[in-house]
Parts: structure tokens; C-alpha cells; sequence
């Protein structure tokens, strides 16, 4: 029998998730204005409200709750307010985000203890959703090459609905590019296929930072071609097309989870992740969650993922490979794509912080611009584990290294608070067994992490190899967090000359060295024991050794001028 406060309970939570999506979608919403007025601190300003959005509310409504419903605390209550807000929802077009929101009030309620299917949508009972009835959300295109390209792409730009017209030669430019795709398909003799091309283009744009993109696909026959415009907007040029990417691998990268999260205004959000799927197959479903704003209920389709890898799975947790970090202990399973993070009890020196110091560096991250150079991170509480499957030498590290944080409950291993990241191989690990040329592709990519993090008014502190990971697409990205600071709070110095023989020996500065002093000639010092890196280093950004190079980037942050960081080759721009 249901108690009297179930239904209440259940109403209350999706008129809140109703209302969070309308204020979502209206925020969002504002993505073309803030673009066609290049108001670029707006869109900060968005970015960041977007993310403490979902928080806020949850907040409001767990106040709210607690004030009309006396036994709130009372998990029989939400056993039932479950059942009811399953059946409310089962025809709802958002119904699966609307679950976890359920989730996330429980979990506040709770603070984020005992999260079970009897209480919550923990497991995924509802599958992939069917489009519901006029849910189209692109236009479609036919395209045959024996008419011409330049009308259908004079077509799909003006739907956009955009304030500026393209010149022409960037409409030259994607002709070119789409005719040499169909000059392929002809070679490998689908000719019909070609011949009866379509072309789909969502109806939505996506903006982030600066620019916006359209986004489609070519369908030849079974063959699906991703299409997508990048657009810019400037000053002296107003709008236009800065790329076209046709490429599987490069739009994989514009969708990286070391870039920060699109806007993009969609009444039915897992019918745009179902058409990103299709451009991007290998992308996981949550990453895509992630990538349209959906940062929470990502993290639910992830923690899926993971209880199902877990079970399909028999190998064992074990330390992470690469040098032990001073604050964090990570650890891995060699089966899985990601690591697992625990700050530990008690920093090595001279790593001088707290716990809450370093989770506040990991929520700064978040609310960044990440520039495509730092990897995002799942926060989760209270995350269970079979310890059965821990390897020795992990366990005793755990009990070592993170007592406070480490609960056994049977078979079940509890961690109270962990970060989940993509693993990546540590740059220090890559360049050992990296040829000439392969040292040299890092050691650039390295200097362009760092330089596009300063660009963002980002400095990661500690620049050592081993906090930098490389990706499968060869590019490196930084993962450790715990010194991260904004560029302008850095005070760049050149060291002092010695003045007596006494300073010029001393093993320990024997000048003032404060708590924000930044020293890039001591930059050497992270290539220690790779003189192949520190050559072709100094060789490619040997200018960040010079702090006269820091310190004009901090002037142009000072007066708002933020470097321009295409999340594409180069080859791929008009």
C-alpha cells in the first residue's frame, strides 16, 4: 500500500526536473545570440551558471521537501515515490534524465549513502527510447553529384538562421572538400550509392566558446560520413566558416572529453546523443551525455557502464603504472579505459594542502574552459567496489595511503570519495619507449598544452612529464590538478644573480621565494633523465624558459584578450 505522501513526493520531484529543463533549455537557448553578438564574457558567464545550475536546484528541492514532507527521511517513502514517479515518467520524452534527477535528490537526501535500486533508478530498466512522434530534429538533403553542390550548401547555411552571409570562397572550399568525398566513393564503384547521396543536418547548432558548429552526416548507401561546419564570428568578417570536417577521427576530438561541454538547445536531448552516435560510433553514450551539458545524467549512464564492465569482467584492480603521486593513489583495471583517483589521508612532502584544498582545485576544472588539454573528470561518493578483486598490493596501498576513506562491508570494498578519469598513457612512460620522431610529435604537443592552457588563464603548477598523459590520438593532456591556478595569479621571476660564492653554492635558493613565485628557467628541471625531450623542448617552445613570454600573456588576460584554440587541424580549416 502506498503511503500517503508517495505520490506528493513524486509529483514534487518532476514538476522541479520540469522546471530545471525549461530554465536548461532557456539558457542554452541564448547560445546563438551570445555567438552573433561575439559577446565571448557572456558566454563564460553561461558556461559556468549552466554548471551549478542542476545543484542549485537539487538543493531548492531537498529544502523544499524536508519542509512538507515530515518523513523525508524515511526510505520506505521513497521505495514507493519511486514506483510512482516510474509510472509518471514512462511516457515522458525525457523520462531517462528525469530518473536521474530522482537520483540526485535522493542522494542529497541521503547524502549519498545506501543509492540502491529498491530506492533509486540506480540500474537501467527503460533501454534506448524509440523517437516518439514528431521528434524530427534534423532536415534532410538529397545531393546528387551530377547536380551542383554549391545550392544545397547555400541551403543548409541559410538554415542555420545565422545573422551574416558566407563569402564565397569558403563555399568553394566545402564543395571541394564533399566533391573529394564522393570522388572516393566512386573510386571503390558506388556510383548509384553517390548518385543518390542524402545529406542530414540537425536542426540545432552548437556553440562553445567562440565558435558554433553545424552539425550532420552524409548517408552513401550503409556508409555514414559525419558533415560538420565550424563556424566563427569576428569583428572585421562577421560569421563564417573557419572548417568542414568530414573526417570521423577529427570530429571525435571537436566531442573529446578534454574539451569543455557544448550548448546546444534540444527539447529531446537522446535523440541528438542517438545522431552523434551514429557520426561517432566509438564514443562512449555517456561521453556524449557529457558533451551536450548533460554532466549528470552522463554520470549515471557511466556508473552503468562500469557495473556492467565489472560484472563481464575477471581481472584485478590494480596500482596504476607510473611514478606514485604525492596526493593522489590511482589505481586501474587493466580491462577498463579509465583510472580511479582517491586523495589520499596524508600528502607527501613537500605537497603542503588539504583534501578539501585539492577537491576545490578539481571543482575549479570543472567550471573551466578546458581548453581541450585537461581531462574531465566523474566526482562519485561512496563508490562500491568487489573487493575480492583488489590485488594485494593495491589493498595494502589503500589501507596505507587512505584509511579514512576505505570501508568493507562483506565482500564489498567502499570508497567514500573518488575521481574517475580516462586513462591515458603518463607522458614520462610514452617517451621511454618512443622513437626520435615520436619524442619530437610529444614534446610539441607538450608545449602546445601548456601554451593553450596559459591562453585560458590556466597554469597547472606542476609541469612534471609524469602529470601529463598522451591519448590515442597522440595528443597530450594534463590530469593532475591538485597545484592548478589561474595564469594571472602567478608572479613570473628570472632567478637572481649570486652576488658572493657563498649563494652561488648554496643547495637551497638563498633568495625569497614566494607562495605564488613562478621560476620558467627551472623549466629543465621536468626533463630530467630525457635529454631526447629537453632537446627537441628547447628546440620547439624554447621561449617558455623566458619569463618575459609569461609575462605578456598575462598582460593580454588583463585586458581580456584570450588566445584562439581550434579544436581542429589545420588542414581541415577554409
Amino acid at each position: 500500500m502506498t503511503t500517503v505522501n508517495a505520490r506528493p513526493l513524486a509529483g514534487m520531484i518532476l514538476a522541479g526536473f520540469d522546471a530545471f529543463f525549461d530554465e536548461f533549455q532557456l539558457l542554452t537557448g541564448g547560445g546563438q545570440q551570445r555567438f552573433e553578438r561575439a559577446d565571448w564574457a557572456a558566454v563564460h558567464s553561461a558556461m559556468a551558471t549552466r554548471q551549478e545550475m542542476y545543484k542549485q536546484k537539487i538543493r531548492l528541492l531537498g529544502d523544499d521537501a524536508a519542509h512538507h514532507f515530515p518523513d523525508l527521511q524515511q526510505r520506505s517513502l521513497w521505495r514507493e515515490a519511486k514506483s510512482v514517479y516510474g509510472v509518471l515518467v514512462a511516457e515522458h520524452a525525457n523520462g531517462d534524465i528525469a530518473e536521474t534527477f530522482f537520483n540526485s535528490l535522493y542522494g542529497f537526501v541521503f547524502a549519498h549513502e545506501d543509492i540502491r535500486d529498491p530506492y533509486a533508478f540506480v540500474s537501467d530498466t527503460r533501454g534506448r527510447a524509440e523517437p516518439t512522434p514528431n521528434s524530427a530534429i534534423y532536415t534532410e538533403y538529397a545531393l546528387q553529384l551530377s547536380g551542383d553542390i554549391r545550392p544545397r550548401l547555400g541551403q543548409i547555411v541559410c538554415a542555420a538562421n545565422l545573422t551574416a552571409n558566407f563569402v564565397d570562397r569558403d563555399i568553394d572550399k566545402m564543395v571541394l572538400l564533399i566533391e573529394d568525398l564522393f570522388a572516393s566513393q566512386l573510386e571503390r564503384g558506388n556510383h548509384e550509392q553517390v548518385l543518390n547521396a542524402r545529406i542530414q543536418i540537425l536542426d540545432a547548432l552548437f556553440y562553445r566558446n567562440k565558435g558554433a558548429y553545424i552539425v550532420g552526416r552524409i548517408l552513401i548507401d550503409n556508409t555514414v560520413v559525419p558533415l560538420v561546419f565550424a563556424l566563427l564570428n569576428d569583428e572585421c568578417r562577421g560569421i563564417y566558416c573557419d572548417a568542414v570536417l568530414v573526417s570521423a577521427d577529427e570530429v571525435s576530438k571537436l566531442f573529446s572529453f578534454a574539451r569543455s561541454y557544448f550548448m546546444v538547445a534540444s527539447s529531446e536531448p537522446a535523440r541528438i546523443v542517438d545522431f552523434l552516435g551514429s557520426i561517432i560510433p566509438h564514443k562512449e553514450l555517456f561521453e556524449l551525455y557529457n558533451a551536450i551539458g548533460f554532466g549528470k545524467h552522463g554520470k549515471t549512464v557511466f556508473y552503468r557502464s562500469a557495473v556492467t564492465h565489472a560484472r563481464q569482467s575477471s581481472d584485478c584492480y590494480n596500482i596504476a603504472p607510473g611514478i606514485k603521486g604525492m596526493v593522489m593513489l590511482v589505481f586501474t583495471l587493466p580491462s577498463y579505459d579509465y583510472v580511479f583517483k582517491v586523495i589520499k589521508d596524508r600528502f607527501t612532502p613537500p605537497k603542503d594542502m588539504t583534501r578539501e584544498e585539492v577537491k576545490s582545485k578539481y571543482k575549479l576544472v570543472k567550471r573551466w574552459d578546458l581548453a581541450g588539454r585537461m581531462a574531465d573528470t566523474q566526482e562519485f561518493s561512496n563508490m562500491v567496489f568487489d573487493g575480492r578483486r583488489f590485488s594485494e598490493q593495491l589493498l595494502a596501498e589503500l589501507e596505507k595511503e587512505v584509511p579514512s576513506l576505505m570501508q568493507r562491508r562483506g565482500n564489498a570494498l567502499v570508497l567514500q570519495h573518488v575521481y574517475v578519469e580516462r586513462r591515458m598513457t603518463p607522458l614520462n612512460l610514452y617517451l621511454k619507449q618512443a622513437s626520435d620522431a615520436q619524442v619530437v610529435s610529444a614534446m610539441d604537443e607538450y608545449g602546445q598544452a601548456i601554451r593553450q592552457l596559459a591562453g585560458a588563464n590556466i597554469f597547472p603548477g606542476d609541469m612534471l612529464l609524469k602529470n601529463f598523459g598522451v591519448t590515442r590520438h597522440a595528443r597530450v593532456v594534463f590530469y593532475d590538478y591538485d597545484e592548478i591556478m589561474p595564469l594571472t595569479d602567478c608572479r613570473f621571476r628570472s632567478i637572481p644573480e649570486p652576488l658572493t660564492p657563498e649563494q652561488e653554492m648554496a643547495s637551497e635558493p638563498w633568495y625569497t621565494v614566494g607562495a605564488f613565485d613562478v621560476f620558467p628557467e627551472e623549466f629543465g628541471l621536468f626533463f630530467s633523465g630525457e635529454p631526447r625531450a629537453r632537446n627537441a623542448f628547447v628546440q620547439l617552445h624554447g621561449e617558455l624558459f623566458q619569463p618575459e613570454y609569461w609575462l605578456q600573456l598575462q598582460q593580454d588576460l588583463r585586458r581580456g584578450i584570450y588566445q584562439d584554440v581550434f579544436p581542429y587541424t589545420q588542414k581541415y580549416r577554409v
